[in-house]
């Protein structure tokens, strides 16, 4: 694209001012503020006015969980149905890690924070042991996908480099970057970072298949056999990965999608519940849940909804390739958004004061027909990694990886 065909584009979409300061820049910063032009989508803002976000939800009932007892009753014919599959390279590893370590004090990519309390021990080290784990089991190497942004995607491949991939076989690992999205002000306009930086974030947890797409790895992944994936955020240091018992229900129940869940540690738990919607797989999100739903009760008089997903889940290839012709619901998020004034400074940013635009994985789920909530124990299998200290910090992670005795 050149100075011509942008200024064209941007005009079009009243986002002209995008431009204001070319001229002040070098040719490797016009070049590059070219190509960021091309790979934004400036319809988005345009949706700002007729947001229905807030529209009804459809008729919530609750949806059956595989629970644990039933989990381990099973388990041998479920791990030799998973086993088999991963045996086969049925099945792919897909890890969410666009995000940075901003909410725990690092500038580095979330992955590379250290929980080590006597020697190193990373985020994304505990992962790939984590996968290890099945590598040596099913004694078969599992493709791994990582899905990075544009703000951490090189500092994460280097950081693997560096490390060696944590003794992960580097030709089964494969990055890829998250599309992202224009940020912009209440009225639509789009933000500035810098003078030649566009205002942008990631386009959600629900934009990780379209970023693959995006990335032309479907090809590779039915080259490999692919038919399941199973994705994973950074977030969780003690998650399973490509679990065989996890996988090995899901295909025998014929289900399109497994989602892990957790016991809810209370009914106001901050976290999304599994439920029907119209007859179909849906989540509810822990401030949608209402007194009605929090109180109600199933057949045998438990918690209707009370288990809690932890973005682990197993997705079945062809399913997904359905989906993406269809589009994803897009959610408008009001947020703070770093950016610079009309004269070009930095502006301090202390309350929200603008959109972002996500798609968000749970969408997904709706659009299947079926997917198998599948209990795990939350003190072995959730572990998540949200904030420094607190309810979900490092010190509680650390607690967890000591109980499970995960050397730190």
């Amino acid at each position: 694209m050149n100075f011509q065909e942008a200024k064209q584009l941007l005009e079009s979409y009243g986002q002209s001012h995008i431009l204001t300061y070319y001229d002040e820049l070098s040719d490797v910063e016009k070049n590059a503020l070219l190509e960021q032009i091309e790979g934004c989508d400036f319809s988005l803002p345009q949706m700002i006015h007729n947001n229905k976000e807030h529209s009804e939800r459809g008729k919530i009932e609750p949806l059956p969980v595989l629970q644990l007892e039933e989990v381990n009753r099973l388990r041998p014919k479920f791990e030799k149905i998973g086993l088999d599959a991963i045996k086969n390279t049925r099945v792919a590893a897909v890890l969410l890690a666009g995000g940075m370590g901003t909410r725990l004090g690092s500038d580095d990519p979330k992955g590379m924070y250290d929980i080590g309390k006597t020697k190193p021990v990373y985020i994304f080290q505990r992962l790939i042991e984590n996968l290890m784990d099945v590598v040596k089991q099913a004694d078969t190497v599992i493709p791994l996908y990582i899905m990075t942004s544009d703000k951490n995607h090189h500092a994460t491949i280097n950081f693997f480099e560096t490390m060696n991939y944590f003794g992960y076989p580097k030709e089964a690992i494969t990055f890829f970057m998250q599309e992202m999205a224009v940020a912009c002000d209440y009225n639509g306009k789009v933000y500035m970072e810098s003078k030649g930086v566009i205002s942008v974030s990631p386009n959600g947890n629900g934009g990780w298949f379209s970023s693959l797409m995006k990335a032309g790895l479907i090809p590779k992944l039915k080259a490999q056999n692919v038919e399941w994936l199973n994705i994973f955020s950074v977030d969780n240091v003690l998650q399973r990965i490509c679990d065989p018992c996890f996988i090995g229900a899901t295909i025998k129940h014929q289900c399109q999608i497994g989602s892990k869940v957790v016991k809810k540690a209370a009914p106001d738990e901050k976290v999304g519940v599994m439920c029907l919607e119209d007859k179909k797989p849906s989540i509810v999100e822990y401030y949608e849940l209402t007194d009605e739903l929090m109180n109600a009760k199933d057949e045998n008089g438990d918690p209707a909804y009370n288990f809690g997903v932890i973005l682990n889940y197993l997705f079945q290839l062809s399913k997904l390739e359905e989906i993406a012709n269809r589009k994803l619901p897009l959610h408008i998020v009001e947020k703070k958004i770093a950016h610079i004034d009309q004269d070009g400074n930095s502006v301090a940013i202390e309350k929200p004061n603008g959109y972002k635009f996500e798609t968000l994985v749970l969408d997904m789920i709706h659009m299947a027909d079926s997917c198998l909530p599948f209990e795990v124990v939350r003190e072995y299998e959730f572990a998540p990694i949200k904030n420094k200290t607190g309810v979900d910090s490092v010190e509680t992670a650390r607690e967890l990886c000591e109980k499970c005795n995960i050397s730190l």
